[in-house]
């Protein structure tokens, strides 16, 4: 099972301007620097979280149809399943119908059930396209998620080449922890 991003989010979270405020700068020069950051910083929390802040497309690749016809989508919050692809033995691909599955909105991970067709266990691998996120701006994104990120930003920001390698700290802030501690999925 592997996973890759197709349409990344259209906007970040929090805005240059959110940005200059946390961090008390009045100046336009290093917006290129804050710009970066802030994606570093929110690309870190989605990691660490297994979000998906603003809405993004990802593909899930399956090397085969699952037994249980349950598949787990661990990007979270899944919006909208695009489309499903099976693929038959001889690689020709057979597209999955809305009417013949199904998302679980009361999970996490969310999981999309697939129904069982006449031939599904000779079907090969899977593609399953789908939609995640809060929604298409920052004021979807909860607050905690947006002030982790200006708290990573900030101290991205700060130690930014400040120390020589072994000086560098190597841990993120407290509050950073604490912020986004209740968004991390737990398993066991």
């Amino acid at each position: 099972m592997t996973m890759h991003l197709i349409t990344p989010p259209a906007v970040e979270p929090v805005t240059l301007a959110d940005a200059r405020a946390f961090l008390k700068i009045s100046s336009t020069s290093e917006d290129a620097l804050l710009s970066q950051l802030i994606r570093t910083a929110r690309e870190v929390v989605e990691a660490q979280t297994g979000l998906a802040l603003i809405n993004q497309t990802w593909r899930l690749h399956l090397d085969r149809w699952p037994r249980s016809g349950r598949v787990a989508l661990f990007r979270y919050p899944v919006r909208e399943v695009v489309e499903v692809t099976a693929y038959a033995p001889d690689g020709t691909p057979v597209i999955i119908g809305a009417n013949e599955r199904h998302l679980h909105q009361g999970s996490r991970p969310q999981r999309l059930y697939l129904s069982q067709r006449s031939g599904s266990p000779s079907l090969g691998g899977l593609e399953i396209d789908f939609i995640a996120g809060f929604g298409e701006t920052g004021a979807d994104v909860p607050d905690a998620l947006k002030h982790a990120i200006l708290t990573l930003t900030a101290h991205f920001y700060e130690f930014r080449g400040a120390f020589d390698g072994e000086a560098q700290p190597v841990s993120f802030p407290p509050a950073f922890d604490r912020l986004v501690e209740i968004w991390r999925r737990v398993s066991l």
